[in-house]
């Protein structure tokens, strides 16, 4: 028997980092609340956890171990329900320019996290997580289309020649007043098969003569269904840009959706990016803006402040090239000088639009209009009954952050600059990458969750697995004798292993997840049961028991390697095909085959070559 020294020192390396990357899993979390800036290029001091630690103080409410790191405050609470108060003490108090979320702190030794350990997730199933609601603004969602729609029908009516006197949007539609009962009449017949989703009906009024048209309840529902779905796909891509596994996103009757965000994650920043309803705009800078102090713009043009929102004003054509529901790819970087950008490409379409626009503007400036919805939070007392009470009023923040004249046609892809920071370029490729919103979300609810599966079942489904193990352990004993004791050593460091693989990749453990964990010791043992199979059928054929061992791990490895790689790849096309449970179900699978293929082949022929390898005139093993 001979086994190489290089072998040894592999199985050495595993073990320690295995080891320690597992370690953290020992260590529970602790309830916390995170307060972060409003917006990524909001440069915090440590003077906000200093505030916030005295507005807790003079609540009553008990916390421990703040810290200020990475541009965010971290401050810990002794009980789930002390997180929740204090989180609503900190929201009323620090104001709309702070984002405070619930979360949970790692308990994690320093020395541990320098080296990246970190523990493990747990799916909502075993631990919870955060659950926000938010309501979709059906009312901007119709605004919005109604601005689109608004320029069809001015765009229809001049290719028909119609002169059109005055056109105002409504709540469900828009009024258009004409000179006559003539042009009035004309422009019906004109729209008539063209605005298919609008009522037309005439009218009399004293301003002159009147054509109202009205969204078809037909054309409303498709309105809301098509607001909730986008946004529904935005908030997918966003999470995944997030890296968040195995979230939740759902929609919840007819205008709000639920996200649920399992595990350990920078909740304050998952809260932001969600909620952000940032767009683009490119427009052309009016022609008339150099001689633009302020007061009221003129006809077809609106004026914007630039860079901040008290900026010097900048007067813009009203009608946009392109908006940022046309942005195809969005990656942030820094120009030649070191300043942040973003790098835009520009779909087909929208591409288009971009050349025929810039194709006669050469010489001219164009500018990329900010646009974010907002929601202003309030607090009001109920005189009766004392009760204080949130009062959510939306609002919108627009500025001009870039301003820059055409050297050449623009076609499908350019960069953006002028943005404040790196971080800000960032989460704004973030949010363009992504896909836009149909129309803004506000938070509604925002709470931690329990087990969803009860704690009970849990604990019935984590005895369980030590049982199975436990079962294991003492079979393998009863008929392997000394070779079981070592297949169970190489079965514990299998699972170590697999905690470790699990939390240094960010998976979260699920309850189907245990369940195959318990599949893994299954075929971590199946492997170990093959391979002693073929050693007693060795010893029976009168081979020397060394031989014997050698044969038996020859002779199995290719058993144990096809059984392995068949579900493997059964394992691939669950985590392929299947959605949450059956994926983590598939991922701990996966991960736990090729680490039993690792130690029944590498580590249990390493164990038994220490224990019967060096002994001289061997003449028994102790296999049952």
């Amino acid at each position: 028997m001979h086994y190489p020294a290089w072998k040894y020192i592999l199985i050495a390396v595993v073990l320690v980092v295995a080891g320690l990357y597992a370690l953290p899993n020992l260590y529970p979390d602790e309830p916390a609340v995170q307060i972060t800036g409003a917006s990524a290029g909001t440069e915090l001091t440590s003077d906000v956890l200093v505030q916030s630690q005295a507005l807790l103080d003079k609540a009553g409410l008990a916390h421990h171990d703040g810290s200020f790191a990475n541009n965010s405050a971290l401050i810990r609470l002794n009980t789930a329900e002390d997180q929740l108060k204090a989180q609503e003490t900190l929201r009323q108090n620090l104001g709309e320019n702070y984002v405070v979320a619930l979360n949970l702190a790692q308990t994690t030794p320093e020395w541990l996290k320098n080296i990246g350990a970190k523990p493990m997730k747990l799916g909502l199933d075993l631990r919870g997580g955060v659950r926000f609601v938010l309501e979709v603004d059906m009312d901007k969602a119709l605004e919005q289309r109604l601005t689109v729609a608004s320029q069809d029908v001015r765009r229809n009516l001049r290719t028909a020649k119609i002169a059109v006197k005055s056109l105002r949007t409504t709540k469900d539609g828009m009024v258009l007043t004409f000179n006559s009962d003539n042009e009035r009449n004309q422009a019906q017949s004109a729209l008539q098969g063209i605005m298919m989703d609008f009522t037309l009906r005439p009218l009399a009024s004293n301003d002159g003569a009147v054509l109202e048209l009205t969204y078809t309840e037909q054309a409303l529902n498709q309105i809301n269904e098509y607001a909730v779905g986008q946004n529904l796909t935005t908030l997918r891509n966003r999470i995944n840009e997030l890296g968040v596994a195995e979230a939740l996103v759902q929609s919840q009757g007819t205008n709000r959706i639920v996200v649920e965000l399992p595990g350990v994650q920078d909740t304050a920043e998952a809260k932001r990016v969600l909620g952000r309803t940032a767009n683009l705009e490119f427009r052309m800078v009016s022609e008339n803006a150099h001689n633009f102090t302020g007061g009221i713009a003129p006809a077809g043009t609106e004026a914007f402040p630039f860079g901040t929102l008290d900026g010097p004003p900048v007067l813009l054509d009203r009608q946009a090239i392109v908006t940022g529901d046309k942005v195809q790819n969005a990656q942030a970087g820094v120009d030649e000088n070191g300043r942040p950008q973003v790098s835009i490409t520009l779909d087909t379409a929208g591409g288009r639009l971009m050349q025929n626009a810039t194709r006669t503007s050469v010489g001219k400036q164009m500018a990329v209009l900010f646009i974010e919805n907002k929601q202003r939070v309030g607090y009001e007392t109920d005189p009766t009954t004392g009760e204080t009470k949130e009062v959510r009023q939306p609002y919108s923040e627009t500025r001009v952050i870039n301003q820059a004249t055409i050297q050449a046609v623009l076609g499908s892809s350019f960069v953006i600059t002028g943005l404040d920071s790196p971080a800000e370029a960032g989460e704004l490729a973030l949010l363009l990458r992504s896909g836009a919103l149909a129309a803004p979300m506000y938070f509604v609810e925002e709470r931690t969750i329990g087990p969803s599966l009860g704690q009970d079942n849990i604990d019935k489904g984590l005895s369980a697995s030590k049982i199975g193990y436990l079962l294991v352990f003492l079979w393998m004993i009863v008929f392997y004798r000394a070779c079981g004791v070592i297949a169970n050593i190489a079965l514990a460091f299998n699972i170590i292993m697999l905690a470790a693989v699990m939390s240094i990749i960010g998976s979260s453990l699920t309850l189907p997840g245990i369940a195959g964990v318990v599949l893994t010791m299954g075929m971590a043992v199946d492997a170990n049961v093959l391979i002693f199979e073929r050693i007693r059928e060795e010893l029976a054929n009168g081979s020397r028991p060394k031989s014997a061992i050698v044969a038996g791990f020859d002779r199995a490895f290719s058993s144990i390697f096809d059984g392995n790689i068949t579900t493997l790849l059964v394992a691939f096309i669950l985590f392929a095909i299947g959605t949450g449970p059956v994926k983590g179900f598939a991922i701990t699978l996966a991960i736990g085959i090729i680490t039993s293929l690792f130690t029944a082949i590498i580590v249990t022929r390493a164990l038994m070559q220490l224990w019967y390898g060096n002994r001289k005139n061997l003449t028994k093993i102790s296999i049952g």
